[in-house]
């Protein structure tokens, strides 16, 4: 029926109450007419897919975007026992985060308002699986006259929630948006930014203070001026944009907190205006190829100094102003496919340090197509299908290089890597045979 329908149910006897009938109102055998008008409906959602948290729309929100799993949600509740007892309420509002279903009231909030919209008012029917949490001695935190196996009612509103990024795809750089930016655009590698932030210690201490709304600091992005960590947050920021960066102690040296042992740092920054690097279809030849070799220098640099992302960055935007060489002369052609070929090899060694040995062999892959018979292209290759486990293709590449090279020192190591690895793989075979042919004897 449509919201709005009136209409009337004829039911024969054998599918209402049949011979015995409902005495003493139904005779047996009798045919039921019902007169039906539809006033509305309410969507209930079965979150968890198996009944123990039910959610129904008491009021839309705002919007199309729901909280993600890393954000930080703003929330208001009151939950009621079966009974309609009040077990706990929140007046003015309480923070959590989605993805920790430990720094919530109970589980259900944290399902439920991953499906919540801005503003969005619902009232939950959760079973006691996904309701109070409970403590090591069996008792609930809210209340010890609270039974573990309470089935609540929650009515729950979303007021509004912080998006949290993770930078580094690690989990150890988190930025916290405060304030959104404007536009799409965000700082590249070479851009020259002006912010404004302040650096605190866990326990509030401010060790940092840069820039001011009259007087902006200003530096060049991924040019080891400020904490690394933070670096590539401001790279992922708009303009007019405010977060609290989280940088882990992983990501802190020396440099950045003079005198005190590495810990978790905290930064409020402000974004508020950049100017990108020049792009590279903007400049002349000669440009591409001074910058170009400019970039593969600092990449070098970084690359001794043990810092592997970082000049494996720098080696990736220097081939990308030489990949194009259509508007070179034959002497520039060849200038600039000798460095195209060896930012991609140097970046393939960035990529085996950071252990991405899929990116390292792609990038090699690149050089061979275009010199088939590049023994550190091969080489590298190698180590990278050795890491993998791809045993055949490592033999394949290293049998190419010692056609050409065969007392090349280094494939010789990777060779003897690859047997002892060949080896292990044809015991781990056996072994696996002998166990099939016992269980079938």
């Amino acid at each position: 029926m449509k919201k709005g329908e009136r209409a009337v149910f004829t039911i024969p006897p054998n599918l209402a109450y049949g011979e015995l009938g409902s005495p003493p109102l139904i005779p047996p055998n009798s045919t039921l007419i019902f007169d039906i008008e539809m006033l509305s409906w309410t969507t209930i959602r079965d979150i968890t897919g198996d009944g123990g948290i039910l959610k129904k729309i008491t009021k839309e929100g705002e919007g199309w975007a729901t909280p993600r799993e890393a954000d930080q949600v703003l929330v208001k509740y009151e939950a009621r026992l079966e009974n309609g007892t009040v077990v706990s309420k929140s007046e003015k509002g309480v923070e959590f985060n989605v993805g920790d279903e430990t720094d919530c009231l109970c589980p259900a909030l944290s399902k439920a308002v991953k499906t919540m919209r801005r503003g969005e008012k619902a009232e939950l029917a959760v079973k006691f699986s996904y309701g109070l949490r409970q403590n090591r001695n069996e008792a609930t935190e809210i209340d010890n006259g609270v039974p573990s196996d309470s089935n609540l009612s929650i009515e729950l509103e979303l007021l509004s929630w912080k998006s949290v990024v993770d930078v580094t795809g690690d989990k150890k750089v988190l930025k916290k948006i405060m304030k959104a930016g404007e536009g799409f655009d965000r700082p590249n590698e070479g851009s020259l930014v002006k912010v404004i932030y302040l650096g605190k210690l866990k326990d509030g201490t401010i060790f940092e203070r840069k820039g001011s709304n009259e007087e902006p600091f200003e530096f060049t992005t991924l040019e080891e001026q400020i904490n690394e960590g933070l670096d590539r947050a401001i790279m992922t920021m708009k303009r007019g944009e405010q977060a609290v960066v989280t940088v882990s102690s992983e990501h802190v040296d020396s440099n950045d907190v003079s005198g005190i042992a590495k810990e978790e740092l905290f930064y409020e920054v402000e974004l508020i205006d950049f100017i990108k690097d020049k792009p590279f279809w903007k400049m002349e030849t000669e440009e591409k190829i001074e910058a170009c070799e400019r970039k593969k220098n600092d990449g070098n640099v970084l690359f001794e100094a043990g810092k592997f992302w970082r000049a494996s960055r720098k080696y990736e935007k220097a081939a990308k102003y030489v990949e194009f060489d259509h508007a070179f002369t034959d002497d520039e052609k060849s200038t600039a496919n000798a460095l195209w070929l060896s930012c991609n090899l140097n970046s393939a060694a960035c990529k085996l340090k950071l252990g991405e040995y899929l990116e390292a062999s792609k990038l090699c892959t690149k050089v061979l197509e275009s010199d088939p018979y590049n023994v550190k292209a091969l080489y590298r290759r190698s180590q990278a299908f050795l890491k993998i486990s791809e045993l055949e293709k490592a033999e394949a590449d290293i049998k190419r290089v010692l056609t050409t090279d065969p007392n090349n020192r280094d494939v010789k190591l990777v060779c003897k890597e690859l047997k002892n690895k060949q080896r292990e793989y044809t015991r781990y075979q056996a072994e696996i045979f002998s166990t099939m042919l016992s269980r079938m004897g």
